[in-house]
């Protein structure tokens, strides 16, 4: 009697993708791993551009002072003193909105509370289970459109907005006094600090894209 035929063994084949994959025991992120990831990296960003931060007796040194000739000149100043120290000016506008804060414990505690209701209700919430309060079941677009209207409220109808708006421009009249007055003849610029001038990109690294884990399948036919 002949014998069956063993099927031929065929090579293992091995597929790789840059942004999906199958993984043997996926395991969801959960809204505590969230959170912490994203504060882990807001840490990590701060802490690299303060890095960058200039010497403060820089910042103050008095024989650098000298009042400018012309608005031209004024803004011209503005401009190159913000590129040099951008980093410490947005350190002291932080500073004067945290003491304006402190100093308005009700305005503080209304945008803490603010801002852990976006973050518990909807940043870093899972959709599964949904939420529900007093026995009634919310959807995500509910969600959002009641702390879309709180926010307004809380901005527009309370101290907040006023104490907010009021540090920032006290901020901005510092930064903008200091820069004016401030002569930049003697501050040079590294390449990598005059390729990133924007008033934004002090937050830059913290959103920038990651690189796709690239995840291994076998398949065996």
């Amino acid at each position: 009697m002949a014998s069956n035929p063993q099927p031929p063994n065929l090579p293992t084949v091995i597929i790789q993708h840059p942004s999906t994959g199958v993984s043997a025991d996926p395991q969801p992120p959960t809204a505590t791993s969230a959170i912490t990831s994203f504060f882990v990296n807001i840490s990590e960003t701060v802490r690299h551009r303060l890095a960058h931060c200039r010497p403060w007796s820089e910042l103050v040194d008095r024989s650098a002072f000298a009042k400018p000739e012309s608005v031209s000149d004024a803004t011209a100043r503005i401009r190159k003193n913000y590129t040099y120290f951008r980093v410490n000016y947005l350190i002291l506008i932080a500073i004067v909105m945290a003491f304006s804060l402190v100093t308005h414990p009700i305005s503080l505690i209304l945008l803490l509370g603010l801002l852990a209701s976006w973050i518990f209700l909807y940043l870093f919430r899972p959709s599964d289970p949904p939420l529900v309060i007093w026995g009634r079941t919310y959807s995500e677009r509910e969600i959002l459109g009641i702390l879309v209207i709180t926010t307004i409220a809380v901005i527009f109808l309370t101290s907040v907005g006023y104490v907010l708006t009021s540090a920032l421009m006290v901020g901005l009249a510092i930064v903008s006094g200091h820069g004016a007055f401030r002569v930049p003849e003697d501050l040079f610029l590294d390449e990598q600090d005059s390729a990133s001038t924007g008033f934004l990109s002090f937050l830059k690294g913290a959103t920038g894209p990651s690189p796709s884990p690239v995840i291994t399948a076998t398949v065996r036919v």
